[in-house]
């Protein structure tokens, strides 16, 4: 019986054991997030960079040379960041866009939160839809210029994001030069400060005293920013909080200067990225500190890595590929990028781009990568390029940025043209390459349902009571035919473009009026379907028919559409109104006096759409003479 009560009292005590909540040792993990900045650092060889902290972080780290941003801007960057699954497929593509996303995609924070993690975010979200604040309700414990590890309770692990905004810009080149010295070169020592007569020019840019003044500028801002990050990894240090954290630093997309925010090349999208693993959780590292690696990571690859890392599943809607953790995936074959309107200035572009070559391909070339756009316009640097422009006294590498149009696709073998100069699409013995970038490209576009080739104004109408991505999985969206009609404009094919504005769907007949719009000259035959297409249905339809018309000479049926659009009820469709006026220019003298009245409604609005509105009407006011 003793025994007995002896074999029982073990078992009982085994099952206490058992029952009892597992300690896990999980990792911090640490996000610093530089603005607007490529790889332009001392530890990746730039000899011009003074960046000591970065440098001694690389080190300590594993080095990434081979990540890319996912847009060459901000916004529908972050929102692949914190959803794990880039923009396009999100219907967030679009600069400042507020559709609303399914109920589940709340942020990968918001995982780590749950399994007990302390999350902050340090100033900037910009996570580009209608469902943010929702992502930081449920992402984040505290979102503030003050949020940081020191919130948490003692012992709770942490994720924690920091936002370093000096390098901006806002700071790098729209501020003005005062502004500059007085908020950002005064925090650096005189021996810091980068001299422009010793500033590295690019081919693609003039070499002149503005632009030589400028790049210095942004080094300048570069180095603040290292010293910034210095004080965050010494304030981890102070805390003992280094052995036990996994550090993560890149840039949100390429430089914030021409050619390369905004661009979709490799000075728009290739970012720098290390990640450090202490001591203890070395284990967890794909190689020893100081290392390089050229494995390609694209931002909707970081929270799945995060995941991964910490041990929480990665739910299903994720696309993107975790290269960190027990989860990770082979490497990928392919990044991809995407650029689309951004503020005011409407485009569309994709790309594909592997450890060799970089494929990029324009659904408007006729618009020019240097197109005027109000935010950027307000360094002194892009008047350089459009006096440049307009004397005419450029060279192919200059022209190709500030020209006035763009080539229908570009090729570039980026480890022998890294600077992306040498376009290789007309070369004989590429053609071989071009056919399977061409092919990945639309193998990718299709997979993902690309929202890109929707027309905006009509994808506000299609989504209302649902999301655009559960409306791409429906057969309403025929990708086919919108890519086909896209695939169309740059071309001659006046047929293939007769049809696409024939089509009973109105985003296919948006793209046959595209196509007028990019064509050099307008055949007879077409001014008739063009002249229909003056009373479509689809705004968007509208104002490209409308817009085409006054590029090939005919004003006077044109222009009054746009006239009637610039008062539409909804104000998304007067900012297309208001930017096809502007870039009509001289051609819309008639609207000059509305858009007056739009500058002077709005030019006091800081809230989407009626900020762009403003910013398309003083375009169009400081360009045309009445």
């Amino acid at each position: 019986m003793r025994r007995l009560h002896l074999i029982a009292l073990a078992v009982f005590l085994l099952t206490s054991i058992s029952c009892q909540p597992e300690e896990v040792d999980r990792p911090n993990i640490l996000w610093i997030t530089a603005e607007d900045m490529s790889p332009v650092l001392g530890y990746l060889g730039d000899e011009y960079a003074i960046t000591p902290n970065l440098d001694k972080l690389a080190g300590e780290s594993v080095i990434y040379t081979q990540a890319f941003a996912t847009a060459p801007v901000c916004s529908p960057s972050r929102a692949a960041l914190i959803n794990g699954i880039t923009a396009p497929a999100q219907g967030a593509h679009q600069m400042r866009s507020a559709f609303p996303l399914p109920n589940e995609w709340v942020g990968f924070p918001a995982l780590l939160r749950e399994a007990g993690y302390y999350t902050t975010n340090n100033v900037k979200t910009d996570y580009n839809s209608g469902h943010a604040a929702a992502i930081i309700d449920a992402s984040l414990d505290e979102n503030s210029d003050t949020a940081g590890w020191w919130g948490r309770e003692e012992g709770e692990s942490f994720f924690a994001i920091f936002n370093h905004m000096v390098s901006h810009q806002s700071r790098s080149m729209v501020w003005p030069y005062e502004q500059f010295v007085r908020e950002v070169q005064s925090q650096l020592d005189p021996d810091q400060i980068h001299d422009p007569a010793t500033a590295p020019v690019p081919p693609y840019y003039p070499d002149t005293p503005i632009i030589r003044k400028t790049l210095a500028r942004f080094y300048d801002c570069v180095t603040v920013m290292d010293k910034q990050v210095g004080e965050i990894l010494q304030r981890l240090e102070a805390d003992g909080l280094m052995d036990d954290t996994i550090i993560f630093f890149y840039s949100d997309h390429g430089s914030g200067l021409p050619r390369h925010k905004r661009a979709i090349l490799d000075t728009g999208m290739h970012v720098p990225l290390l990640v450090r693993f202490p001591e203890k959780y070395q284990h967890l590292a794909p190689a020893e500190p100081g290392s390089r690696l050229d494995r390609l990571v694209s931002f909707d690859d970081f929270g799945p890595s995060v995941l991964s890392l910490v041990g929480i599943d990665i739910p299903a809607y994720m696309q993107g590929e975790p290269f960190l953790g027990d989860q990770a995936t082979p490497p990928r074959e392919f990044v991809y990028g995407h650029r689309d309107r951004i503020d005011e200035a409407m485009d569309m572009s994709r790309s594909v781009r592997d450890h060799e070559y970089l494929y990029v391909r324009h659904y408007m070339p006729h618009m020019s990568y240097n197109q005027q756009t109000a935010w950027p316009d307000q360094g002194e640097i892009r008047h350089e390029f459009y006096q440049l422009a307009v004397g005419g006294n450029m060279t192919p590498n200059q022209r190709h940025f500030a020209g006035p149009a763009k080539p229908l696709e570009e090729l570039y073998d980026v480890q022998a043209d890294p600077m992306n100069l040498n376009n290789l699409v007309e070369h004989a013995d590429h053609q071989d390459v071009l056919d399977r970038m061409r092919g990945a490209l639309r193998e990718q576009l299709i997979a993902q349902r690309d929202l890109g080739f929707v027309p905006e104004l009509e994808m506000l109408r299609y989504t209302d009571g649902t999301t655009p991505q559960a409306w791409a999985q429906t057969n309403a969206y025929n990708i086919e035919a919108y890519m086909s009609a896209a695939e169309a404009v740059g071309s001659d094919d006046f047929e293939r473009l007769r049809d696409a504005l024939g089509s009973s769907i109105e985003g296919v007949r948006y793209w046959g009026a595209m196509g007028y719009m990019a064509a050099p000259s307008l055949l007879a035959a077409d001014l008739i379907p063009l002249l229909g297409a003056l009373n479509d249905e689809a705004s968007s339809v509208q104002i490209q028919a409308a817009s085409a018309l006054i590029k090939h000479g005919h004003q006077e049926e044109g222009l009054p559409v746009l006239r009637n659009l610039l008062r539409h009820e909804d104000p998304n469709v007067v900012m297309y109104a208001a930017r096809a006026v502007e870039l009509a220019g001289e051609d819309a003298l008639p609207a000059y006096d509305d858009m007056q009245g739009l500058y002077d409604a709005y030019k006091d609005r800081t809230d989407d759409p009626y900020l762009f509105i403003g910013f398309a009407a003083k375009g169009y006011l400081d360009r045309v003479v009445p």
